[in-house]
């Protein structure tokens, strides 16, 4: 079965405390160690050690990157996760510094990576309700899909070489919340998903 290290990277605020990203990180955990895969979780509001991230990384097969999205993109702590642990790992450990060489400058820029066949899968909650994206007659994203919106942080992921899992996304979150049923399509996406890759593991 696969290792999985699972990110939390949510943080509380008085308005948004976090608890549905809490309990989606924890409901990845508890069920995919149900299923026999070897799990690992860093909450990162609470604290975490640089260089242990950097080996979990390195250690996994899957990272779950679970997490609210603030003023379109991750949140600041998370945010300041990356900067310290992914800066860390360009030592050679998640990536060969930018993918450039001496003899080929311009080229190859992101390509350096040193995570090829690893996997991760974005898992994340929106205050915009679903209908939001994928429709071109609504203004604001104008067509755009939840993974247009996230496109930074898949770009992190394919520059340590990473390939990605199918998203998930809990919409409405703020005003027209559906918990059980976001958690229910969430046990369906974890049991599609990571039954899907560890078929093709095997």
């Amino acid at each position: 079965m696969s290792k999985i290290h699972i990110l939390n990277g949510a943080q509380p605020y008085a308005f948004a405390p976090g608890g549905l990203n809490a309990t989606l990180a924890e409901r990845a955990k508890t069920t995919l160690a149900a299923q026999g895969h070897e799990v690992r979780l860093t909450t990162i509001a609470e604290g975490y050690d640089v260089e242990a991230e950097v080996e979990a990384h390195r250690w996994a097969d899957a990272v779950i990157l679970q997490f609210p999205v603030n003023w379109m993109g991750v949140p600041w702590s998370f945010k300041k996760y990356m900067d310290e642990v992914y800066t860390a790992g360009m030592d050679g450990r998640l990536t060969r510094g930018d993918g450039r060489t001496a003899e080929a400058p311009k080229a190859n820029y992101g390509m350096g990576g040193t995570l090829a066949g690893k996997r991760y899968m974005i898992s994340a909650t929106l205050n915009a309700p679903a209908e939001a994206f994928d429709d071109p007659a609504e203004p604001f994203f104008e067509g755009m899909s939840m993974d247009d919106l996230l496109r930074p942080v898949h770009l992190n992921a394919k520059f340590f070489g990473m390939t990605p899992l199918p998203s998930f996304g809990a919409f409405d979150v703020m005003k027209d919340a559906d918990v059980a049923g976001d958690l229910a399509r969430f046990d369906a996406h974890l049991s599609r998903v990571f039954a899907e890759e560890a078929h093709a593991a095997a």
